[in-house]
């Protein structure tokens, strides 16, 4: 469809919503898994999102695009703990795979990822994104009428499993074994309600704390992977841009700290490690993986990951805070 039929279509979902017709639509950029629209009128703005049946990276990377029922279903419930924690649903079309959530302004909501770029590291951020976490996690542990509803393991399969674990295996036959092993624990877990994209690409910040955006991968899992996909990213931070190493290192402390502080649900040494260990494999997926991270190109960068890694993936860490200290002590000698 061109970028016209796209907006044509858009207004028309729009309509069918109840939403008005008078609006501007705008494409913007960064969307990997999706189109997303800004949609103006006089008096309104608001985010249009479509799921896409083929992802745009150099991989062959497929997943349903109904795929967006999930994430709606995700933000209407977070919204029931803390609606400052997600955009307002502003209406849905299955039909179209999309849907019209709030608004947020940048200049109030800056995206986080953003900010750690800046070296804007707040630990205190960080432990909100934590405790909120936890509290979703928490507030959907044992729940089969939840398990029912975000039985969304064909979709998870393909944007997680496959992409990061499997994929990854394929092209690392020293930890192959251990990388499947992992891929089928997590494809049978039911404890609570993964998002699974926290990523600090996906969190605001603002005033009231954290908005999660981008729950499309939503499905009833394994918490840790939640907590392991946003901690990989604040040890990647360290590798491009190593000058604030230390604050990111204090945000992985926070993050993880106030989100166990709510993770009542299970003990913390299974909880953790389990996350330690998929902390170990998602530091390999995002240099080898069907999604690796943008911001690490050169190889000797490449290399310092891999091998640390692998490190952790044959026991050379088995607690989060030992995995960090680890990682802090080898990460300057590297850049030396």
């Amino acid at each position: 469809m061109s970028l016209n039929g796209q907006y044509a279509d858009i207004r028309a979902a729009l309509a069918g919503m109840g939403l008005g017709q008078a609006y501007e639509v705008e494409a913007l950029a960064g969307g990997v898994s999706c189109d997303v629209f800004l949609v103006k009128s006089p008096s309104r703005t608001m985010v249009v999102k479509r799921a896409l049946p083929k992802l745009r990276v150099a991989a062959d990377w497929r997943a349903p695009a109904d795929r967006s029922r999930a994430e709606v279903a995700w933000m209407r419930l977070v919204a029931g703990i803390d609606p400052n924690w997600v955009p307002e649903i502003l209406g849905e079309d299955r039909a179209r795979h999309l849907f019209a959530m709030e608004y947020f302004p940048p200049e109030t909501y800056p995206v986080w990822k953003s900010l750690l770029a800046d070296g804007k590291a707040e630990a205190g951020f960080a432990a909100q994104v934590g405790r909120a976490l936890g509290r979703i996690h928490a507030a959907t542990a044992g729940r089969d009428d939840i398990a029912r509803e975000f039985a969304n393991g064909v979709q998870f399969h393909a944007l997680r499993i496959d992409a990061y674990l499997l994929t990854t295996a394929s092209k690392h036959a020293d930890v192959a074994a251990t990388l499947r092993a992992m891929a089928k624990s997590l494809g049978a877990a039911r404890i609570a309600l993964m998002q699974g994209d926290i990523s600090p690409k996906n969190i605001l910040c603002g005033p009231e704390g954290p908005v999660f955006l981008d729950a499309e991968t939503s499905c009833y899992g394994d918490p840790a992977f939640d907590l392991a996909f946003c901690l990989n990213h604040l040890l990647l931070k360290g590798v491009w841009h190593p000058e604030h190493a230390a604050a990111y290192a204090e945000c992985f402390e926070a993050l993880k700290e106030t989100y166990f502080a709510e993770a009542a649900w299970e003990s913390r040494n299974g909880l953790e490690s389990r996350t330690a260990g998929l902390l170990s494999a998602f530091l390999l997926a995002r240099i080898d993986g069907k999604s690796p991270v943008e911001y690490i190109t050169a190889e000797a960068d490449k290399g310092f990951v891999r091998q640390m890694a692998k490190e952790f993936l044959n026991g050379g860490a088995t607690t989060l805070s030992a995995m960090l200290d680890r990682w802090t002590e080898a990460l300057p000698v590297r850049q030396m």
